[in-house]
């Protein structure tokens, strides 16, 4: 196996360990085993639902950070800063190259092994809720 096929293995384990344990915890605050057949599906739904949120969102958070859209955040945290720090505003430079030289310093990720653990995780919360709602859910 080469070195990159491996490399991004892990990775994947990595997302889906992370994943696997977020739903873990969900089952664990809401008692899973605990309950009747139709609560546990339910309690497997919220689970898989959670972390497959969590997940995805988190991928696409870094998706936007590496875009360069929290730049700005960056640039106003860095100003206050200096602004307390006696001769700081010296250092100061102008956002246009503040933005120029982050860019050039960031990496751009082409795995997406985040975005597809989450993506599976969600779509396996989807199908809890449709199989819930098929057998379980009653209106009298």
């Amino acid at each position: 196996m080469k070195q990159e096929n491996k490399a991004l293995l892990i990775k994947y384990i990595i997302c889906f360990v992370i994943a696997s344990l977020i739903t873990v915890g969900v089952f664990w605050a809401k008692g899973f085993f605990v309950h009747s057949i139709g609560v546990n599906v339910q309690i497997l739904a919220d689970g898989f639902t959670v972390s497959g949120i969590l997940v995805t969102l988190f991928a696409g958070m870094l998706f936007i950070s590496g875009e360069g859209a929290l730049l700005g955040i960056g640039f106003i945290a860095k100003s206050v800063i200096l602004t307390f720090i006696p001769g700081g505003r010296a250092r100061h430079e102008k956002y246009a190259d503040y933005r120029e030289r982050k860019l050039q310093e960031m990496k751009k990720s082409t795995d997406h092994c985040i975005l597809f653990t989450g993506l599976v995780f969600l779509i396996i919360g989807i199908i809890f809720n449709v199989i819930w709602y098929i057998n379980f859910y009653n209106i009298v």
